[in-house]
């Protein structure tokens, strides 16, 4: 009788500690699945390297008000996978970008937005040296991520700068990015530029209100490679 006894005791712990592991391995596994399910959405989501100069820095602006941040809640809004790096640096020339880039390189990219190239016009730097260092960070984007989405800003010069110069400068954009096969925004200070009342008192960058302009110029022509 006693031995039944223990023998019945002996089956219902097995019974019971098989319970127990087949609970802890469900457990596991529902674990297992979250965290599979978070790397895979980390995954997903895309990044938007904007690499510029204080127009995309947004200068003397509050952060939330700079171009690439309204490109993030336009995005946000739509529940896109996309996130928005904003690379922007106050007087970067083409040549300082040279310089700076393979930093940023170090993030995958799978959308390049390039701002680079109004410091070097009103510093009057040949179009052709603009050319060729410009030409080298689109290289260097390409060779590290070739899958990527390129855009570049266009700029324009003023008449002060001299006929030839401007004409230089503003047919430099479109050149390259037809040789690169990038889209293009073909002023990036369209409908802002030259206008008081939509730039801060130096007459160059633009206010809160010029920059949600900006931001509607560049998501014409960001929006469709999304």
């Amino acid at each position: 009788m006693l031995r039944k006894r223990l023998m019945v005791l002996i089956v219902l712990t097995g019974i019971l500690q098989a319970c127990s592991n087949s609970g802890d391995k469900n457990k596991s596994t529902v674990s297992d699945s979250a965290e599979t399910s978070e790397t895979l959405a980390a995954k997903a989501v895309k990044n938007i390297l904007f690499f510029g100069t204080s127009l995309t820095a947004g200068y003397g602006l509050d952060p939330t008000e700079a171009y690439p941040a309204l490109i993030q809640n336009r995005i946000d809004s739509l529940k896109m996978p996309y996130k928005v790096i904003n690379g922007g640096l106050s007087g970067e020339t083409s040549a300082g970008g040279k310089g700076r880039i393979d930093w940023l390189l170090k993030q995958k990219v799978d959308v390049f937005v390039l701002e680079l190239g109004s410091n070097d016009g009103l510093r009057g730097v040949p179009v052709a040296e603009t050319t060729k260092n410009l030409q080298n960070i689109i290289d260097r984007v390409k060779a590290k991520y070739p899958d990527a989405k390129l855009v570049l800003a266009g700029m324009q010069m003023p008449p002060s700068m001299g006929k030839k110069y401007a004409a230089d400068f503003k047919n430099m954009f479109p050149a390259l990015a037809k040789k690169n096969n990038m889209s293009l925004i073909p002023f990036l200070l369209e409908k802002v530029g030259g206008i008081p009342k939509l730039n801060q008192a130096d007459g160059i960058h633009p206010t809160a209100e010029g920059d949600k302009i900006l931001a509607e110029n560049v998501w014409v022509v960001l929006k469709p490679l999304l």
